[in-house]
């Protein structure tokens, strides 16, 4: 598989989670293990720039594929969540800009959320959007506001 623009060979059995071939194979530590579920989010990574639960998915099934981690990304998302602090202690921090990059391409690509009602991308949309990914310091409305921004809205 490539990573972060690197072509990466793995040896790994087919039970290994893409998270733990990242983290424990090639000590990729920006996406996290957080529920191991499914549910939080921080362990959200791009696979050929679609945004996937990586403890979901087995490391096998992206053979040939394109994963970027929050390390091998370079994107305006970054300072503008210094910006409005959304990332407060951080260890969502990765998930949630692999995330909003994910997010902006669907919206981008016109895939509809639970919420569209129209074109524009509102508030409300981008909080449908995110709901996959948790923070538990509550930076809710930072992470909102610098997605806002990116996307060249008004954030409040």
């Amino acid at each position: 598989m490539k990573v972060n623009g690197s072509v990466e060979s793995l040896d790994v059995e087919p039970w290994v989670s893409l998270l733990d071939a990242l983290r424990e194979r090639l000590g990729l530590t920006g996406p996290k293990k957080g529920c191991d579920q499914g549910a939080c989010g921080a362990c959200t990574v791009l696979a050929d720039g679609m945004r996937i639960n990586s403890c979901l998915a087995l490391a096998v099934q992206y053979d040939g594929r394109e994963i970027t981690t929050i390390e091998g990304v370079a994107h305006p998302l970054q300072e503008a969540f210094v910006r409005h602090d959304g990332f407060q202690c951080g260890y969502c921090t990765s998930g949630q800009i692999c995330s909003a990059i994910g997010m902006l391409a669907e919206h981008a690509a016109g895939m509809s959320s639970a919420v569209t009602e129209s074109g524009e991308l509102s508030e409300a949309e981008v909080r449908e959007r995110m709901s996959g990914n948790l923070c538990r310091c509550g930076a809710y409305n930072g992470i909102v506001d610098a997605i806002m921004d990116v996307a060249g809205k008004d954030p409040r």
